[in-house]
């Protein structure tokens, strides 16, 4: 291509521009008399109807005004059980709430012991370690001072036999003295009668927006019935005590042996309230899932250490107790909502805007698909031109010649005569 030619080019590209800027463009109406562009542009536009009012005003209350939910949870469990693990350093013992309830307050939740290992009369001195943390074969394998990071203390720099395994040995610590010997006393649960222990759920909320407070606790509860009453989703799906045997079976668990070493459930309190109504209606509803992987292979269950410390003749002495249990964590979740013309004027607003997209559609059908496009084309995009129109250089050269509003309407009809046979009227443009 020479200079010239690319010249000439850009010149043209360059003068078209220009003529665009000097070009007016008007909406023009056309009425089509179809019986199936009609049908087609009409089921689109009940389509919009039925999703602006079915699904976007009534399903999901286009009506109202929303406000999420700001809650405070308290629980209180309730349950006695005994063990007769004699031969152990358990032994025979009443466990109540203060027992097996560690923490005895935690934010939105709650821990129930169920296994335990148990040291007992713990003081402060030189002991042999776990030989399976520490194993040892002469002094050499245990430098002086060398805190043992997986274990519980620091070499003393002697390889010594261990009490809990014969013909062994491990490294000498000084440590909270006699060492945990980490073997659950109970093959199951130690505590088999946790499944009957109860959880008294207080859930107080507030809807700031809307200035409503609610308790789960409901108005008509006095309290002998909040005392004997228990949640049942089918009987007494109100009531805030809840069977801890029950939460577990509405969770999935079925076998409470299966979680002996631990585990974690949620309690998803929901509030969900149309304020329409009476306030009076607005009341909670439940669900329990299991959270931890119960399929898998390590660091398996939930577990902590904790101790119980006492002074005998000013010498410190404490009992350890590693704990195994269910903790249960308490998720509140809600929206409330509220009748308000604003949201319910701009759904609708925005509905009546998307009917808009029906002649969008229909316009596609006409111009590009049906069979009669040439004749719909031809009589939706008409060229006028003024005596100050814009003309663009060598116009004669590029096939560009003006038109006029009457040679164009002749264009049409001529159109129209030839691919419309006579007498029929179907898809005629009035």
């Amino acid at each position: 291509m020479t200079s010239n030619a690319r010249s000439n080019i850009a010149v043209k590209t360059v003068d078209r521009g220009f003529g665009a800027l000097f070009r007016y463009e008007t909406s023009k109406v056309v009425q089509i008399s179809s019986i199936k562009v009609s049908v087609i542009y009409r089921l689109i536009q009940l389509l919009i109807i039925a999703y602006v009012i079915g699904w976007v005003v009534v399903y999901k209350k286009g009506y109202q005004d929303f406000d999420d939910v700001v809650s405070g949870v308290t629980t209180k469990v309730k349950g006695v059980q005994y063990t007769n693990l004699t031969g152990t350093s358990i032994g025979a013992r009443i466990w109540d709430v203060a027992d097996y309830v560690v923490p005895p307050q935690e934010n939105n939740a709650f821990f129930i012991t169920t296994n335990a290992v148990v040291t007992r009369d713990q003081t402060q001195g030189a002991c042999d370690e776990d030989p399976s943390v520490a194993p040892c074969f002469s002094d050499a394998d245990c430098p002086a001072g060398k805190p043992q990071m997986l274990g519980n203390g620091v070499n003393t720099g002697r390889c010594v036999p261990s009490s809990q395994a014969p013909n062994k040995t491990s490294c000498e610590i000084l440590a909270w003295c006699p060492v945990e010997v980490d073997q659950l006393p109970a093959g199951g649960t130690m505590f088999p009668e946790a499944v009957n222990f109860t959880v008294l759920i207080k859930d107080s909320i507030e809807f700031p927006l809307f200035g409503v407070k609610r308790r789960n606790v409901l108005d008509y509860y006095n309290s002998s019935q909040l005392q004997n009453c228990v949640y049942n989703p089918d009987t007494d799906m109100y009531c805030p005590v809840f069977r801890i045997g029950d939460i577990l079976k509405l969770a999935g668990i079925d076998n409470f042996t299966k979680i002996a070493t631990g585990g974690v459930v949620s309690i998803t309190v929901n509030w969900d309230c149309n304020l329409d109504w009476d306030a009076s209606y607005c009341n909670p509803t439940y669900r329990f899932r299991r959270l931890d992987d119960e399929n898998t292979k390590i660091a398996k269950g939930w577990n902590f250490r904790y101790a119980n410390y006492y002074r005998i003749n000013d010498t410190d002495h404490r009992t350890l107790i590693k704990a195994y249990g269910l903790r249960f964590v308490v998720y509140v979740t809600g929206r409330a909502g509220r009748f308000n013309v604003i949201p319910l004027t701009m759904n609708l607003g925005s509905g009546l805007a998307l009917l808009g997209i029906a002649t969008v559609l229909c316009d596609m059908i006409v111009l590009y698909l049906h069979h009669k496009k040439v004749i719909y084309r031809g009589a939706k995009y008409e060229t006028l031109e003024d005596d100050d129109a814009y003309r663009l250089m060598n116009e004669e050269d590029d096939g560009l010649l003006s038109e006029t509003s009457q040679d164009a309407r002749q264009r049409v009809r001529a159109s129209a005569q030839v691919l419309d046979p006579p007498g029929g009227n179907y898809g005629a443009i009035e």
